[in-house]
């Protein structure tokens, strides 16, 4: 049987002063971070979580701003270097508390905040913000069409809601029919918060994508740092696409290596763009297989 190791929660402080929740899986072993997608929380790690603190390392499993039990920022600042600047903030924290700097893992969201994290800082010569670098299907440019859909599916019922969690159940199920239903809503009510109109609305501030600052506004102004900080990156680093991502293609992917010519590459056949929750075995796997091939303070 395998075990289960009980997270606990501790609290960082991002770099706008905002409260940042974390779950915390395993003691004493050496740090990994890890930053979910947008529009998700920190329960989308766990079962990934757990496998890495089973392997004697330490997981955090953070919700970004904005998201879960994390602070709404007052100022609506959800821009991607707002996340990044999160990313260094927690980092720097970890590096402190451990005197280990994190693996980052980073999905989606948190993938562009990792990699503009660690790459700005290698341009800036502050030094690496993490020790190694894991991307989930995040390139530096992806595919617009299926960017569309995601933001389509995300906003579909943001202001309205949802009348039962069975509902938002139902909407989950059409946007994913290649998953298998839960036997159970338990997961995806952490994803969702109760409304003072007795509706459910998803658990993140819907100004992270329609707010003064929010989220990837300007495309090409992102496209472009992305790029230069993947030229940047040094540290060890693995890309991970769904073999059906509806973001990342083939091609993304080995632009994505030419500009990080070291990095490793795995392609999880039978996932889109949510790797981790399509095929969490076949991801945690590859994901693991990386870490313990990184020198042991890493």
């Amino acid at each position: 049987m395998i075990q289960k190791t009980i997270p606990v929660t501790a609290t960082f402080i991002g770099a706008a002063g905002n409260k940042l929740v974390a779950d915390v899986f395993g003691e004493r072993g050496s740090p990994v971070l890890l930053l979910h997608g947008g529009g998700q929380t920190r329960h989308a790690w766990h079962k990934t979580a757990q496998a890495i603190a089973r392997k004697g390392r330490t997981a955090y499993a953070l919700d970004q701003r904005g998201h879960g039990d994390s602070d709404w920022v007052a100022s609506g600042d959800y821009e991607f270097a707002d996340y990044a600047a999160d990313a260094k903030a927690v980092a720097a924290e970890l590096m402190r508390r451990s005197g280990i700097k994190p693996i980052v893992i980073g999905a989606s969201l948190g993938g562009i905040a990792s990699l503009l994290a660690e790459g700005e800082a290698e341009s800036d010569n502050e030094g690496n913000v993490f020790s190694a670098l894991v991307l989930v299907d995040i390139t530096p440019r992806v595919d617009m069409s299926g960017v569309a859909k995601v933001l389509g599916f995300m906003r579909a019922n943001a202001k309205d809601g949802f009348g039962s969690i069975a509902e938002a159940a139902e909407a989950v199920a059409d946007y994913l029919p290649q998953r298998p239903r839960p036997r159970s809503h338990d997961g995806l009510k952490k994803n969702l918060r109760l409304s003072p109109d007795g509706r459910w609305r998803w658990h993140w501030d819907p100004r992270f994508l329609d707010g003064p600052r929010a989220a990837g506004s300007d495309r090409r102004a992102l496209e472009a740092a992305l790029i230069a900080a993947a030229r940047r990156i040094e540290i060890p680093a693995l890309l991970v696409r769904g073999g059906s991502s509806e973001l990342v293609k083939e091609a993304h992917a080995k632009e994505f290596l030419a500009l990080v010519p070291h990095a490793d590459y795995v392609d999880v056949g039978g996932a889109r763009h949510m790797v981790a929750g399509d095929r969490n075995d076949n991801f945690a796997a590859a994901v693991l297989s990386f870490i313990e091939r990184l020198p042991a303070a890493a």
